[in-house]
This record gives C-alpha cells, structure tokens and sequence, in this order.
C-alpha cells in the first residue's frame, strides 16, 4: 500500500470515529425510548468496547477472508429476543443515518451480512431460531435465524416420513438461503426452499410488522428469491414440509481422469435433467494428489426416493456408464441421507446438524452459472487444465429438469428454471494467511474461459453464490441502470418487477448493501 493511501485510510477511519461517537450516543438514546416496555433491550446491544463484541462479530463469519477485513467495522451488534426490539433498531438507525446488515447463518460468499462501506450496525438473529412444525397440516413455522440444520432436525424428531428441498450445509441460515431461492437433493422433486413457502412474518422500513395478508401478494412474492437485504427483516417464514419414504438411498462414486471420468461428466449432461425426478446425481469436481501424482476426481453423488432394487435398474437403463453397483449404495432415512450429503457419517448422532459451525471452513471465493447445453469433451479438457494450476479447487454441478421445469420463470424472483441443464458453482479456497490475490485471478481466468459454454444474454447467476465481480451500488446512490448489468445475471425479466417492489415498499432505499435491489425509477 502506498503512503498516499495509507494517510487516506487513517484519515478516513479517524473521520468514521469522530462521527461515530455521536450517532452511537443518539442510537442508544433513541432505542430506550422505544418499546421501552421490553426490559432485554440493553442486554442484547454490544458495542467494541464488550468483551462479547469480537466473539459475536465473527461467531458466524463463514468466509474467514472478512474477519481481518479493513472495512468498517459495525457501530453496534444487536442479538435480539424480541420483534419489537428490531422494531425499534429499524427505526432509530433511520432517524440516525445509520445502515443495517441482517445476519442469520453469516453465510454471505462477499460477507454482505456483517461488513459495510459506511456506519452501520448488525442485526444477528441468532435469538430467532424456532422451529414450529405441525404435521397434521404438513407445515413448520420456521424463523429466520434457524439453520437448515435446525429445521431438518426438527421435522425429522416429529415426522420419518417428512423434510423440506433446501440446501446441503446444516449450518446456512434460514433467512438467507430461503431469500435468495434456496435449492438441495430434493430440488428435482419439489422445486426450490422459496416454492414451498406459505407465509412470512417481516418488519419493513417503517418498522411495521406484516404476514403475507397485510404486505400483499407483490412483496411476499419479492422476498421468495429476491435476496435478502432489498426489502425488509423476514422474521420467520410458514414453509409447507414435503413427504419422503422412509427409506431412501445415496451413492458416491469418485473416478479420476484415467478412469474416464471425463467421458462420464460428459455423458452426465445429457441425462441428469431427464432421469426421473426421484433421482438426484450432482458432480463434485476437485484436484487430487501431489506433484506428478496430481490429478482431477470426479465425484458422483446421489439421493434416491426409494429403495437400492428400484434405482440400480433405472441406473443401468439411463446411465450404464457409471457401473452403478449394489457395493456403492447405502440405504438410509431421508435424515441420514442429509448427514451423508452434507460429508457426515450417517450414524452420526442428528445433534450435529445443530452445530452452527460449518465443516471445512477456509478462504474463499465463489462463482456461479448455468447450463443449456452440454459442454464439449474438449471444453472439460480445457477445465483440467486450469485446475491443475491450482490447489484447492471445485466445481459442484446441481442437476435440474423434474419439478424445475413446471414451475415459470416469473412465478418467483428466481428464473432459472425449464431450460436449464445445472447449474454450476466454482469455489477456490486458499490458507488463512496466504495472499488472496493469485487464487482470485485464477478463479475469474476459469470464468473467462467458461464463457463460450454456458448461458448468455445474460450470463446468468445465482444471488446466494454471491459474486460481487458482476457489479456493485455505487456508495451512497443505487442506480438502476447500472444495477441491472448484474441484476438481469441473477433474476432476468424478473429484476425490473423487483426494483418496482422495492420502489412502492423501500423507496428511500433503507435496506440496502453492494448488491440489494434499487428501487425504481431511480437515479440513472
């Protein structure tokens, strides 16, 4: 770093503090005359100077590559217990000037949930964990702040033959994943987490509190995929919990490049989408090895809604290729088969999936697409290649088709749908002291070269594979027009319909971050 620039950090920093004194004073001084009645409010607010101040912050940071970050470093941290106190943070922070980041899981690829340009405070709703199922009406009430893991768990304890298509790491918050679509093993069946939600509890910019009846059928269908951060605080969500056999089977099959594991990948493409919607086969691609040992494995691993003797045959008549074997499966309950996936044993003991502490945590950084036609052989050579310049990298490949297709692209703020082969999303992980900036390069030089093969106009994205190389808010002004170079990437037709959402709800834009919804019209 230049001296130039590390004078102009300090004195912006200096310029943050002197300003932050005051506002933080206000804040607190604003929020004791709300909701005074609730006697929590000064137990759950956390400024730098608590001991609890750095353990909260960066409790639930998933991505390490923040928890050093120069970037400001927020006012306060609430932990609410009650609605009312996000009530009130809503309000006072806008009389104060000051932003907001909601955090449920931290799970956020570009830390939007706890990392800020300008003065702000954090939400954490890790108070807000509940999970209320009622299986009589095959529904759960579940709040935002709850971990996929919690919920599975918790339908699991009540139901053998229940779950819910969501996604695959237990420790990813419920409010941002069902935000931004939120898709698993049980995609192909049952479409995305935000198909099968009923109702939502939110808190708006006003600081109102609303069901689905009183926001209305604009709002409730904006935030089943239209990101978190644009909108309001989603308190909890009414999701309508899915049926499942009580026995279902997995498989993983790994074969590397001298076992053809090329020639599979390719012929994947052509079926994944079209076997029938109970099976579920997505391709973990990793390099392997050291030095001249170094190679590329290919993992192909499965859930199936049924027993072993019904998926071999349909396997051998789809998909020979893959030699599909007895030895390979392993029969399980639907919850087993969530701890196999998500890389427990499935004999661990469920409590795991109440951890909120991810498997596996390192450095990263993330990028996403999606198919419509199958890659060439030489396209895949050109992949190896690239991936053996590398040390930690994947590729995760989720099939589509099934449920997917039935569903249009407007029916939510997530368009991807009939079309769509898979998506892709690429991950290159590095030490936590290690310099990032060699593994960013590598990973935008795989996207460059990814470009020919996968959707365009736009080159789609998926908004919970965050990636803010597609463009950002300016700071201080959201622009529209420029908000729709990345916005038509992750929503297509459907981000005007937001921004006009955003417009009629948030039109002085309280609720936003480098990549929320801006409303419309705007400033262009």
């Amino acid at each position: 770093m230049s001296n130039l620039a590390v004078v102009l950090s300090i004195l912006f920093l200096s310029i943050s503090y002197a300003t932050s004194v005051p506002t933080q004073e206000n804040f607190m001084h604003c929020i004791s005359t709300q909701f005074s009645a609730y006697t929590k409010t000064f137990q759950i607010i956390y400024d730098s100077n608590s001991t609890s101040y750095t353990i909260l912050l960066q409790s639930s940071q998933q991505n390490p590559r923040w928890v050093n970050s120069t970037v400001i470093k927020p006012l306060l941290i609430l932990t609410p217990f009650h609605e009312s106190e996000i009530q009130a943070a809503v309000i006072c922070s806008k009389r104060n000037g000051l932003l907001i980041r909601i955090r449920s899981g931290g799970h956020d690829y570009e830390g939007l949930s706890y990392i800020c340009r300008t003065l702000f405070i954090i939400i954490d709703l890790i108070n807000f964990r509940s999970v209320d199922v009622n299986l009589k009406e095959e529904t759960a009430w579940v709040q935002s702040g709850a971990t996929l893991g919690e919920l599975y768990y918790s339908i699991a304890k009540e139901s053998k033959i229940h779950g819910f298509p969501a996604g695959v790491c237990p420790s990813v918050g419920i409010g941002g994943h069902f935000s931004g679509g939120g898709f698993g093993t049980l995609v192909r069946k049952y479409g995305l987490a935000a198909d099968n939600v009923l109702d939502a509890y939110l808190i708006d910019a006003n600081g109102r509190i609303l069901d689905r009846k009183s926001m209305g059928e604009e709002l409730f269908w904006a935030i089943r995929g239209g990101g978190g951060g644009s909108f309001a605080i989603v308190l909890s969500w009414k999701i309508k919990v899915v049926r499942v056999p009580p026995i279902v089977t997995s498989f993983t099959v790994s074969k590397t490049l001298s076992q053809g594991a090329s020639n599979l990948v390719h012929r994947w493409q052509y079926i994944a989408d079209k076997l029938d919607e109970d099976i579920f086969i997505r391709i973990i691609i990793q390099n392997v090895g050291k030095g001249n040992q170094k190679t590329i494995q290919v993992s192909f691993q499965s859930l199936f809604l049924g027993r072993m003797k019904r998926l071999i045959p349909l396997m051998n008549e789809r998909f020979p290729e893959l030699g599909l074997q007895a030895k390979d499966c392993v029969e399980m309950s639907w919850i087993q088969s969530v701890l196999y996936t998500a890389g427990y044993q499935k004999d661990n003991p469920l409590e795991v999936l109440l951890d909120k502490t991810t498997l596996y945590k390192s450095n990263f950084k993330a990028k996403s697409d999606f198919v419509k036609q199958p890659i060439p052989e030489s396209g895949f050579k050109g992949i190896w290649e690239r991936f053996l310049e590398e040390e930690l990298v994947f590729m995760i490949m989720d099939p589509y088709g099934g449920k997917m297709n039935e569903i249009l692209e407007s029916e939510t703020p997530f368009p991807h749908r009939k079309g769509n082969i898979y998506n892709i999303q690429y991950l290159v992980k590095w030490e936590v002291n290690e310099e990032p900036n060699k593994h960013l390069q590598w990973i935008r030089m795989l996207y460059k070269y990814m470009e020919p093969y996968v959707s365009s106009s736009p080159r789609a994205a998926y908004v919970n594979y965050r990636d803010l190389d597609l463009g950002t808010n300016r700071k201080g002004k959201a622009s529209y027009k420029k908000a729709s170079i990345w916005g038509a990437k992750y929503y297509k037709g459907n981000f005007k319909k937001l921004a006009q959402v955003k417009n009629e709800f948030d039109p002085d834009n309280f609720f936003t971050n480098e990549q929320s919804v801006p409303p419309f019209p705007s400033l262009i």
